[in-house]
């Protein structure tokens, strides 16, 4: 527990630009004081003659003085809790919260590429480290909420799931709002059963201002996000696949849901054009985060978006990818991290990242027979393959302390941030 002045002196630290305004607010003071006592000098030189003579006037500007300034820090500091109270009643002490956000702000920019849940748990991460944040979300998932709204509204040519996780992952408001748009209608309540209120939002500002990427910033402003969510390209998609028996699939569910192995993935159209504010966060940032997410229905269709690709071979930031922790069922059923690293070059000309990032720790057994029961197995961290792959292998324990077999966001977060300070030799 901080006392009174602890709490004040905090207001001197280095970061939160106020000393400047502090030091001028007293100069204000000191040259008024100065006006006052040439106006009134002759007045209190007579008044102190009678009072205690010529030094009883240094006693009394020294009191006047003491009790000047006390007024002063007195008046700021109540009108600093009184606009604290207004603008941020649940946010703790004032400076405490500018102190958070600039250093925030001060954070390196940050650009993430994939899509699902993997990538909404590192995003929680990272806006706790930094506010200078792109997440680029897939956009082709067509089941469930996302697939039948696409195919019901005209103007919504784009699914909302994937970006819609991401904008919860990067509020900035209470947990009830983060909670009522991820609440999904369940049981029979006709038309709303299986959607999601987020889903329902971003659907509905899309037909209000007739533009997908405007809803999403105005969902943004609504949720009052930490950094930006921007879909790889505004062209509606489909992504297909062949499988290793030849078979050819349409269909992010259709894919997951064959009984046979993915060779690789394509979309329809092929190439479609990005978007350019993607591109252009791609080429200024400091990191850029591939993963982690599904590979074949989150991560590579990213990479198949005309330019994404190439601005990631170009830019100048750190590039990490993070494998998952358990295998995807129906997708990388018995994958390694290494077989994850290969699939993804399987689709791509050039490297798009240098660092691989594995957890090393194995989840409890009964959070392993509760997944394998649902086909989900460990990835197994086989660094010494990567290695020779011409990638440099980064392993950390990175497995979240719940009963879920899941990246900690923190852990995951210091990790990439390590691997930053490490190759430009500069302090977290």
């Amino acid at each position: 527990m901080r006392t009174p002045w602890q709490r004040a002196l905090r207001w001197l630290q280095p970061g939160l630009r106020v000393k400047r305004w502090f030091a001028l607010l007293l100069l204000g003071i000191i040259v008024a004081a100065l006006g006052a006592v040439l106006v009134l000098n002759l007045f209190a030189y007579e008044l102190t003659i009678y009072t205690g003579g010529p030094w009883a006037a240094s006693l009394w500007g020294a009191a006047a003085i003491a009790i000047g300034l006390a007024i002063v820090a007195l008046s700021v500091r109540q009108v600093l809790r009184s606009v604290a109270q207004a603008l941020l009643p649940d946010a703790g002490e004032l400076v405490d919260v500018m102190w958070t956000r600039r250093r925030r702000a001060m954070g390196h920019s940050v650009v993430t590429v994939g899509g699902g849940t993997g990538l909404s748990y590192l995003l929680r991460g990272l806006k706790q480290r930094t506010a200078n944040l792109t997440a680029i979300a897939t956009v082709s998932d067509d089941g469930g909420s996302s697939g039948r709204l696409t195919r019901d509204i005209p103007l919504l040519n784009l699914p909302p799931g994937d970006i819609r996780n991401c904008l919860v992952a990067l509020a900035d408001e209470e947990p009830m709002m983060t909670k009522l748009l991820q609440y999904r209608f369940d049981g029979d309540v006709g038309e709303l059963s299986g959607h999601s209120i987020g889903n329902l939002l971003i659907a509905a500002l899309t037909d209000i201002t007739g533009d997908f990427e405007q809803a999403v910033r105005e969902t943004s402003r609504v949720l009052a996000i930490r950094g930006r969510v921007l879909p790889p390209t505004l062209q509606h998609v489909e992504l297909c696949a062949r499988l290793v028996d030849g078979t050819m699939v349409r269909g992010e569910t259709a894919i997951t849901t064959s009984p046979q192995a993915i060779d690789y993935v394509f979309l329809d159209p092929p190439a479609p054009q990005a978007v350019p504010e993607a591109l252009t966060a791609i080429a200024e940032c400091d990191i850029v985060v591939i993963g982690p997410g599904s590979t074949f229905t989150s991560v590579v269709p990213n990479l198949l978006v005309k330019g994404v690709a190439e601005a990631l071979q170009n830019t100048k930031a750190t590039r990490v990818f993070v494998c998952n922790v358990m295998t995807q069922p129906g997708e990388t059923d018995g994958f390694t991290a290494s077989d994850h690293v290969a699939a993804i070059e399987k689709h791509i000309a050039e490297p798009v990242f240098d660092y691989v990032l594995l957890n090393t720790r194995r989840p409890d057994r009964e959070v392993l027979e509760r997944y394998s029961a649902a086909g989900a197995e460990f990835v197994e961290p086989d660094a010494a393959v990567i290695a020779r792959m011409g990638y440099i292998p980064v392993e950390a324990a990175l497995l979240s302390d719940d009963d879920w077999a899941r990246h900690a966001p923190d852990k995951l977060t210091d990790a990439i941030l390590r691997i930053v300070a490490e190759e430009t030799k500069i302090g977290l």
